[in-house]
């Protein structure tokens, strides 16, 4: 018995050791902790391998997103080893992607962002199209149904809303407030949702409504979910729109500024924030627009789209700079212009919907955090668009983070350094 404890208690421990040894990972560090450089100045990045390793560390380097300026192997030895040194000449970004084994490490870096512009122009007509979306919108006498009361705290009230809109749906989710409140006493929070359809990021949700409904003193909470959906509804019926009706809906009407499916989401949060704009308990001056990704598009489209909005908590946001593919970058998401469709039609088109001409007179204060290695919604996309606007931009770049969420290994610092901040603002904004 004595010696099968000891064997267990070897089993355990070599095991454990194992296990380390499979976790243990190298790190990625370069000469500018912010990732943010100028023309000329020196970039280096360091690969950190704590004990080495029997194999080679292979290093692909990537200028703006797609193009390979370097390929490379070094051998991983201890300690620390230089594998990229460069400069720019001009604004762009830079990707050092690193594989040791089966373990990939990414690292970003951008040189002189607030220079970068969008890859086409505004079009000459951009204010005339969208002035008369605006009065077509506000031609239509407003309607609104309220679904059943999903609050069990009595302070609160949180319905299944829907609002009618010019658009080809109509406007839906929960709209959380207060049951008492003053007139001219709350902000309006619209939130809005990440890409998709079935997944629940995509769907609106009455905790997250009356989670800010109770922020600060109280406010008006839509959470507006960005298809104009029925809440609430069974799997089959998100599967089925996922499978048919909005298959593929972010390239729906590419060649037609009438069908384009982004018209009808840009429509949607218009006329929801009429809507709650419409209501006595507004201050009349603050309007948060809050979302991540197609979400964080929203926000900024919004921005652009109704000067009441005062402020936007963006987080790696979709639909900006579509043009950035027309002039060696890549273009943010959903990268229209790389679809198969006619061109000329594309640029008659996409154009007014893109953040980076939406916010070209926007004066809301803009909170954004950006991603240095994401490749769905790259940085200078981001930075071509908020560059447009006229009012505070306050950035987080993140040369760790990619799309998703920053890694387990990362947290803590995106925790205190990023994501710790933005919820300071939104606290801070709506107390």
């Amino acid at each position: 018995m004595k010696k099968l404890n000891l064997l267990f208690l070897f089993f355990i421990l070599f095991s454990g050791y194992v296990s380390m040894a499979q976790i243990e990972t190298f790190k990625l560090k370069q000469s500018h902790q912010t990732g943010i450089y100028h023309k000329g100045e020196k970039i280096r990045v360091w690969a950190f391998v704590p004990n080495g390793a029997n194999d080679s560390l292979k290093v692909t380097v990537f200028r703006n997103n797609n193009q390979i300026v370097l390929k490379k192997a070094f051998l991983a030895v201890p300690d620390s080893v230089l594998i990229y040194e460069g400069t720019s000449s001009k604004p762009c970004s830079f990707i050092v992607e690193a594989h040791l084994k089966d373990q990939k490490k990414g690292i970003g870096m951008i040189v002189d962002p607030q220079e970068i512009k969008p890859g086409t122009k505004i079009p000459k007509r951009f204010t005339a199209y969208w002035d008369k979306e605006k009065k077509k919108l506000n031609a239509l006498p407003l309607e609104v149904k309220f679904g059943k009361n999903e609050s069990t705290d009595i302070a609160l009230v949180c319905f299944d809303t829907e609002i009618n809109c010019a658009g080809p749906k109509s406007a839906r989710g929960y709209f959380a407030r207060p049951v008492r409140a003053a007139p001219k006493s709350l902000p309006i929070v619209l939130l809005v949702h990440a890409a998709g359809v079935k997944g629940s990021w995509c769907k609106s949700n009455p905790t997250e409504a009356l989670r800010y409904a109770k922020m600060g003193k109280g406010t008006m909470c839509f959470d507006l979910n960005a298809h104009g959906m029925l809440d609430g509804q069974p799997d089959d019926y998100y599967n089925d729109l996922e499978a048919g009706e909005l298959k593929d809906y972010y390239v729906q009407g590419l060649e037609n500024r009438d069908q384009f499916y982004f018209r009808g989401m840009y429509l949607r949060l218009m006329r929801t924030l009429n809507f709650i704009a419409s209501l006595p308990e507004w201050d009349g001056k603050r309007i948060l627009v809050i979302g991540e990704s197609q979400g964080g598009g929203q926000a900024l489209a919004a921005a652009g789209l109704d000067p009441r909005v005062s402020a936007v908590v963006a987080t790696v946001p979709a639909m900006c700079d579509w043009g950035g593919t027309l002039i060696g970058r890549k273009g943010g998401w959903p990268q229209p212009f790389e679809r198969p469709a006619d061109m000329k039609k594309m640029k008659n088109t996409l154009p007014y919907f893109d953040t980076a001409h939406l916010l070209h007179n926007s004066k809301a204060t803009l909170v954004v955090e950006i991603g240095l290695i994401d490749n769905t919604c790259p940085s200078t996309s981001v930075y071509a668009a908020i560059n447009q606007a006229k009012g505070k931009v306050t950035v987080y770049p993140v040369p760790y983070r990619e799309h998703s969420w920053p890694t387990e290994a990362d947290r803590p610092d995106w925790d205190k350094n990023v994501a710790g901040p933005k919820n300071a603002f939104i606290l801070d904004y709506l107390k």
